[in-house]
């Protein structure tokens, strides 16, 4: 019996590494933006890499430091309840420069968030054309946030005020303008590898920028030119935030409002008290998918559901859905987990076409756990209080994590492939392996409801404890590559806060305009019944969500939606995951969703094989998110509970 068994496990194993061979390209690059010029490095980016460092550093040390004045003053009294004067505003700033310095970064880098996929769909004979039209655009748009964002700087140079420590407030506002200059230099730079095509790139963008001055106080036909072209540059891939920025000056040109608004928006906006969460909970993922938690916890959910029929099928859910949660976005997971867990699907005998389905779908799942990113920029912007929605997306979040893991299993081949008797031994090293990882959720649960530490400390202490983990404990990230792994999270934050920041300008014009009351008011006229308006959401998200990127769908759907779920008494708690569990369900909507995309890239499989073998899954978590939306208590069940 023993020596049958051997060669079965050397065979699985020989295949499975090389069909792992034969997947990996190492070569790729998935972020890079077609017809821009390859970043080259200069011998300044490193300095950029550890400024960046030192104020993620900065952002979880000042709470921690927090934490341990109020243990100590606890015994001694005489020890000031913060070590530090001022640290919670110091951590807000240090977000204003992240966002400032990542958006930079992410410039040099050619990783600007974009508003939809479709760019990639422009033939190759006019992308060249395109790019540079749309970089001059991009560009006169980002001109007009640097004289902005310098007027509001000298603004506040003359009142005087003081952040903390003696730091005066416009210093660190002065952060503004410099990293919008180093935007549009970077952006004007990666237009085209020809100097030609650089110069005429800044052309337009003056030009444009000329324009400005003329159309104070535009007729309302010019507005909607202006609007109009706004729309193209979105098709023709403008990242987010310059399209919100655009917008937002549309407005201000109609209303005869300064254009410094727009800075002192995106100030109250990044230094509120909760957004410092975004990129201390977003480096937490970057620590775990850099440290080798995916292969850990990968061989522990192997040994402990790998031997059931379907087995693999459970361990792609669980897997995928651990890392989304902690990287905030499904495209991450795909990416990092793809090339280990396809071959294990292969292998098992699974068809090509429902591994890859199961794949693609298994990816956006863990996005309504804590500490999703989605999650917090969705409450920040509805002001929904940020624990009730986790609470809110547990059972919702496990209903399309078991349904998956469900029809994963029911693909299973009938062909029995090898056996994997469960081996407690393996099981329980494979568990030991990993605790400090599998620990991770129950630590972030400890301290947000049992030490009730703040947000923003529970998520220094989560990074903390992750850092610890992945350089000091198992040491597979090393020291030396921190500040590698540091950048590659600042040019995701970055470009989040760049979306969030700006898009305030034009939300906020909206409110002025009162377009979210008028919308709720017609709405509420025209629908008369909970039901029917929740099933005209539902299908509105559903667009929105195939359509644009999770970022920009919150900070432009949100403000209008939330009137008008308040008019129905909608509890914004509910409201709040039935959108998110459609921006979920929206990375898999075709034509554009962001998963399918990813999925063809990463598994080298044409777009229409992505769509039939996702389109399954598609229609039943459709089923899935349909239940959540018109069952309130699986939402709610748990924050009235623990929260009452």
């Amino acid at each position: 019996m023993v020596s049958r068994k051997k060669p079965v496990k050397k065979n699985r194993t020989k295949r499975i590494s090389e069909i792992s061979a034969a997947m990996a390209d190492p070569n790729e690059s998935v972020m890079s933006h077609p017809g821009e010029a390859p970043a080259r490095p200069a011998f300044w980016h490193p300095a950029e890499n550890l400024f960046l460092t030192f104020f993620f550093a900065l952002m979880m040390a000042l709470p921690l430091l927090d934490i341990l004045g109020r243990k100590l003053h606890a015994y001694v009294s005489l020890v000031p309840v913060s070590l530090v004067p001022g640290s919670l505003a110091l951590v807000q700033h240090a977000t204003l420069a992240i966002m400032m310095f990542g958006g930079a970064v992410a410039a040099r880098e050619g990783k600007l968030l974009q508003l939809a996929t479709t760019a990639s769909m422009i033939p190759d004979r006019f992308k060249t054309f395109v790019h540079v039209l749309t970089t001059g655009l991009g560009s006169a748009i980002t001109l007009y946030l640097v004289k902005a964002s310098y007027q509001y700087a000298m603004i506040e140079q003359q009142v005087g005020s003081i952040i903390a420590v003696g730091i005066p407030k416009w210093v660190i506002l002065f952060f503004l303008p410099v990293g919008f200059t180093m935007i549009v230099g970077r952006m004007i730079w990666r237009s085209s590898e020809h100097n030609s095509l650089r110069f005429v790139t800044l052309v337009l963008a003056v030009a444009f920028s000329a324009l400005g001055p003329a159309i104070h106080n535009p007729s309302e036909s010019f507005i909607y030119i202006c609007f109009g072209l706004l729309m193209v540059a979105v098709i023709m891939g403008m990242p987010v935030f310059l399209v919100l920025g655009g917008a937002a000056l549309i407005f201000l040109w109609n209303s005869s409002t300064p254009i410094d608004s727009i800075p002192a928006e995106t100030y109250r906006m990044v230094v509120s008290p909760t957004i410092p969460t975004i990129p201390l909970f977003t480096l937490t993922g970057y620590f775990l998918a850099e440290g080798g938690a995916s292969q850990r916890l990968l061989r522990v959910f192997q040994a402990f559901f790998g031997w059931l029929k379907g087995g693999p099928a459970i361990v792609t859910a669980l897997v995928c859905a651990f890392f989304t949660c902690f990287t905030g976005g499904s495209g991450v997971t795909i990416l990092a987990l793809g090339g280990l867990l396809m071959p294990i699907l292969l292998a098992e005998k699974y068809k090509e076409r429902d591994a890859l389905g199961l794949l693609t779908s298994a990816g956006s799942l863990g996005m309504l756990f804590p500490p999703s990113l989605p999650v917090i920029l969705y409450g920040v912007v509805s002001h929904t209080p940020i624990d009730q929605l986790f609470l809110g997306g547990i059972v919702p979040g496990f209903i399309l994590l078991f349904i998956t893991a469900w029809w994963g299993m029911a693909k299973g081949s009938k062909e029995q492939a090898a056996k994997h008797p469960f081996r407690k031994e393996e099981a329980l090293a494979a568990a030991w392996g990993a605790k400090w990882e599998l620990l991770l959720p129950l630590v972030v649960f400890i301290f947000l409801f049992v030490i009730k530490v703040t947000l923003v400390e529970s998520a220094a202490l989560t990074a903390l404890y992750t850092f610890v983990v992945e350089v000091f404990i198992y040491r597979e990230l090393k020291i030396k590559n921190v500040p590698k792994v540091i950048t590659e999270c600042g040019i995701l934050v970055g470009g989040v806060l760049l979306i969030l920041g700006v898009s305030l300008g034009f939300t906020n014009d909206m409110v002025d305009a009162q377009v979210p009351a008028q919308l709720a008011a017609w709405v509420h006229a025209t629908v008369h019944s909970q039901w029917v308006f929740l099933l005209m959401v539902n299908l509105m998200l559903i667009v929105v969500g195939s359509l644009l990127e999770i970022f920009a769908a919150i900070v432009v759907v949100v403000p209008l939606l939330m009137p008008m779920s308040a008019a129905f008494g909608v509890d914004p708690v509910h409201m709040g995951i039935i959108f998110l569990a459609n921006m979920e369900l929206g990375f898999l909507a075709p034509p554009l969703g962001l998963n399918l995309f990813l999925s063809s890239y990463r598994f080298k499989k044409s777009m229409g094989e992505v769509y039939l073998a996702v389109l399954p899954m598609y229609l039943i978590l459709h089923a899935m998110v349909f239940a959540i939306t018109y069952i309130p208590w699986l939402t709610m069940a748990l924050p009235q509970w623990l929260c009452r």
